[in-house]
């Protein structure tokens, strides 16, 4: 009697063991499944990602997003430079009327002792040479303030960048190229040429003028011992 009791459960045990055995499989097979899924979905995406068209429409978007980027920058990049060249040119305007102002404000209280020394009733001369020489001291402090310097000129020798030559003259006293004489005289600001000096220069006498030189004085003798009347 008690061995048809234990059959039954070896009987149950063997299914358990069938049914878990079952589901295990199952179980695998689903997660074959799945992972094949995956992998066709990714072979898929590779497919779609390695279309021509694909990569070049993808390509495409990204030249057109970078090419607007710069647009945007160009057209930023110039309104800033038209306003800094609208700016520049209105500070250039501004400087160019106003650059001598102080210059103006420095040389207005000479003109205006200019005037009261033109003015003056009394019409005493030395009391108006006083007045222009005071003048004229003022006139030469505002031109040493500004660096304005005078171009040395008598008895230095001809230089071209400073000095004007408006004729020569033969002199035996001088050496060649000489500045014997200055008609108008130069200036400099900042040792750059204001107005040049307008000078005379020497040269060598002709062969002629030393003859002439040297015959004058014999004449001069013969004068003196056979004087007229």
């Amino acid at each position: 009697m008690s061995k048809k009791k234990k059959d039954p459960v070896v009987v149950d045990e063997n299914i358990a063991d069938e049914i878990e055995t079952i589901e295990i499989e199952t179980a695998d097979i689903s997660s074959d499944e799945d992972e094949s899924l995956k992998e066709d979905e990714s072979i898929e995406e590779e497919i779609v990602e390695l279309d021509p068209i694909k990569i070049l429409e993808k390509d495409l978007q990204k030249a057109k997003d970078e090419l607007a980027e710069e647009k945007d920058n160009f057209i930023r990049l110039q309104a800033e430079t038209d306003n800094f060249r609208k700016r520049l040119s209105r500070e250039k305007e501004e400087f160019s009327q106003y650059a001598n102002e102080r210059l103006f404000k420095e040389l207005i209280p000479i003109f205006d002792n200019l005037e009261r020394a033109l003015e003056d009733p009394s019409n005493d001369i030395k009391i108006l040479n006083e007045g222009l020489g005071m003048i004229l001291k003022q006139f030469s402090s505002f031109l040493k303030k500004e660096n304005v310097e005078l171009i040395n000129a008598i008895g230095e020798q001809f230089d071209p960048t400073v000095h004007e030559v408006l004729t020569s003259e033969e002199s035996s006293e001088h050496e060649e190229n000489t500045i014997i004489t200055q008609f108008v005289k130069g200036y400099t600001i900042n040792s750059r040429v204001l107005r040049p000096s307008q000078v005379v220069i020497s040269k060598k006498p002709s062969p002629e003028s030393k003859e002439g030189s040297k015959d004058e004085p014999e004449e001069d003798s013969d004068k003196e011992e056979n004087p007229t009347d």
